[in-house]
């Protein structure tokens, strides 16, 4: 029922509102959106009692009640990747990203909310996870993409039944050209970004690897940040497991050297991410600009004692290759963390840590990196 849904609240200035009636920002700061919800400790969980979906988790999730949009997402496998590294296998996910974590809330939350038309705006993997969503709950969608995105994601938009919108230019264009529109009558905009319903299915994440794990995390949790909701919902769940007596991993952020605003302001030590210019790399997943989460992705980081790392081309060409000799073909921004912390980085950056890797997109989508 719609009046038991968690309100937004804005990290910067206190402004809340309510998700039924809220525009898809602050309407003060222009910033986006947390949640108004904490889960209560004394909860139990016990998610292999739960269905065999990310639902299994429903104590610690901000959407209360009986769920209907499901594909039994999540409960991807934990396998050993390398002395004291463990891979998450997220590309198993049922349209071959993690982003099927986020979108099953987010329109779960649409759904609840009966909009006319749900609007997108993505790079590729989160687009095809809402699209693929909104054909399960009967739901009009459209996805913004930018001009260049892999023919293979916008076709399996299409084969979902979405409408796709190729924006000139890159992936802030494409934004732009998503939130002139989502504030519009009838409209949800399901941004990934801005709408935090979206980060608390990414927590799910580190439940899953937490319970793999036989009730711990390991020492490190190593992501590939772009906007940064993979981390941040890994930082809030850290934060959860926290409150129960779980002992918090270090947060250890990856991002492609050719397109790097938050390694370049972790390492200056500044609270906020300058823009830096769109260049073209492998990893395009998680080539953002401007991430409009910058403070909190910086923060989350400096307080789990975690640190930046970058990758070249080479580095993602590399590992693309050497986890598929291992009989794991993903895309290359999957293989971002591996080449920044496998047998093949130029420096053991975790310290001997025990670490867990999250491979997040299938190589099916993007094929073999030139």
């Amino acid at each position: 029922m719609t009046h038991a849904i968690p309100g937004y609240v804005c990290p910067d200035d206190g402004t809340r509102a309510d998700a039924r009636t809220a525009p898809w920002c602050c309407p003060v700061c222009s910033g986006p959106w947390d949640l108004d919800f904490t889960p209560d400790p004394a909860t139990e969980l016990t998610p292999s009692a739960g269905p065999n979906s990310l639902w299994r988790y429903g104590s610690a999730l901000p959407l209360p009640g009986a769920f209907s949009v499901t594909l039994s997402e999540g409960n991807t496998p934990l396998v050993p990747l390398a002395e004291r590294i463990h891979a998450k296998l997220d590309f198993l996910m049922p349209t071959g990203s993690f982003k099927d974590r986020g979108a099953v809330m987010l329109v779960e939350l649409a759904r609840r909310l009966g909009p006319e038309r749900v609007i997108a705006d993505s790079s590729g993997n989160a687009g095809t996870a809402v699209a693929a969503y909104c054909a399960r709950a009967g739901l009009s969608c459209e996805i913004f993409v930018p001009e260049g995105t892999s023919a293979k994601k916008t076709d399996q938009m299409r084969a979902h039944g979405a409408a796709v919108r190729v924006v000139p230019g890159g992936r802030e264009a494409t934004a732009e050209a998503a939130r002139a529109e989502a504030d519009l009558p009838g409209v949800f905009y399901a941004s990934h970004v801005y709408n935090p319903y979206f980060l608390h299915g990414t927590k799910t994440y580190a439940y899953e690897v937490w319970e793999g794990l036989g009730g711990r995390l390991p020492e490190a949790l190593v992501v590939p940040v772009g906007n940064g909701t993979l981390l941040l919902g890994a930082a809030l769940a850290v934060e959860e497991l926290a409150r129960r007596g779980v002992r918090p991993p270090a947060l250890v952020a990856v991002q492609a050297a050719a397109v790097s605003p938050l390694a370049a302001a972790f390492e200056a030590g500044a609270e906020d991410a300058d823009p830096v210019e769109q260049r073209p790399t492998l990893a395009e997943g998680i080539a953002i600009p401007a991430p409009p989460r910058a403070r909190q992705i910086l923060a989350a980081v400096r307080k789990s004692g975690g640190t930046f790392l970058t990758v070249s081309e080479e580095a993602l060409r590399a590992a693309q290759r050497d986890l598929a000799g291992r009989g794991l073909f993903v895309e290359p921004t999957a293989a971002a963390c591996w080449a920044a912390v496998g047998p093949a980085a130029p420096s053991d950056h975790l310290g001997g840590r025990t670490a867990v890797v999250p491979l997040c997109g299938t190589g099916l989508k993007a094929g073999l990196a030139p």
